[in-house]
């Protein structure tokens, strides 16, 4: 079956409603389904018992505490009870689609990476996920009030074990670590698959309030800086519009429109972090109209 991988930040307030909501999602996708929680943050051990995850409290961390991602990636897949791992960020929700859609993907390619496109939803409050309908409804709501982001969001990275054995020193909460990870599969000569019509991951949208800086640290501090000379640079960064091949309900074809993406590359650097700037600017008239996406009670969060 499949070993999840991830790391929180500490389980308080907003943050321990997110973590556990996404994290009780990839238990139930399946019986055997093996979660690896990194990490020794506030909460980390106990969320662990309770929902039955292995719990691997030390990370390799550089000199500012951050965790390193090479660590996770060549921990995890040294002890995996599976052979196939799946790394993703703590804030996603998996529906019961994404173990098939990962079945497909191997039924095809010996290497390979599966990524997707996610949805991002204001989801306030626990999920009851054993309440009739909740993964239908989930899907539903986030395919009618959700908001699609587009392919530079990758948040989750599905590979056979021994893909990647040499990582850089890359942190996770900051950026460009994501965007290497799809180009170093390329670069190894494995298939790179998008499932974005298949598969509805939902990110619960939250702030970043973990950096002083707020999300503009989190693009632009001198960590962000470091992870992106770490990763080689913006031919290095690959996103999902680079993926090799898209899987569709009718089968999987290849994706001619990657041969584009060096293009957005080029640019990407300059403008994501005035497109932050200027999401960071009109967040409060943004909320005054409602253009922030909410998460309606009829989801079937609370067991009515």
């Amino acid at each position: 079956m499949l070993t999840f991988f991830a790391t929180a930040k500490p389980f308080r307030d907003q943050s321990a409603i997110l973590q556990r909501n996404a994290l009780q999602s990839w238990k139930l996708l399946h019986p055997h389904v093996e979660v690896i929680l990194f990490g020794d943050d506030p909460g980390a051990a106990e969320i662990a018992r309770e929902l039955g995850l292995r719990h691997e409290p030390f990370v390799e961390r550089n000199e500012f505490g951050t965790k390193r991602l090479d660590f996770m990636f060549a921990r995890a897949q040294e002890i995996a009870r599976h052979d196939l791992l799946c790394y993703l960020n703590c804030d996603i929700i998996l529906l019961p689609e994404f173990c098939g859609a990962l079945q497909r993907v191997q039924a095809v390619h010996d290497r390979f990476l599966m990524v997707g496109r996610r949805w991002d939803m204001d989801i306030p409050e626990p999920i009851d996920f054993h309440g009739p309908r909740a993964a239908d409804r989930l899907r539903e709501l986030a395919l009618q009030e959700g908001v699609r982001r587009g392919p530079d969001a990758v948040d989750y990275f599905a590979f056979p074990r021994g893909l990647y054995s040499e990582i850089p020193p890359l942190v996770v909460g900051r950026i460009w670590w994501d965007h290497y990870l799809v180009w170093k599969a390329r670069d190894l000569g494995a298939d790179v698959v998008d499932v974005s019509s298949q598969v509805t991951a939902i990110h619960q949208n939250h702030d970043y309030g973990y950096h002083p800086g707020g999300a503009q640290g989190v693009w632009t501090d001198p960590q962000a800086r470091r992870n992106y000379e770490l990763a080689g640079g913006k031919w290095h960064l690959y996103t999902i519009a680079d993926s090799t091949h898209i899987l569709e309900s009718s089968g999987e074809r290849c994706n001619w429109g990657r041969f584009l993406a060096p293009c957005w590359r080029v640019l990407r650097p300059k403008l994501i972090p005035v497109w932050f700037g200027f999401l960071h600017a009109t967040r409060p008239m943004r909320k005054l109209f409602g253009l922030r996406r909410k998460y309606r009670q009829s989801a079937g969060h609370q067991s009515s």
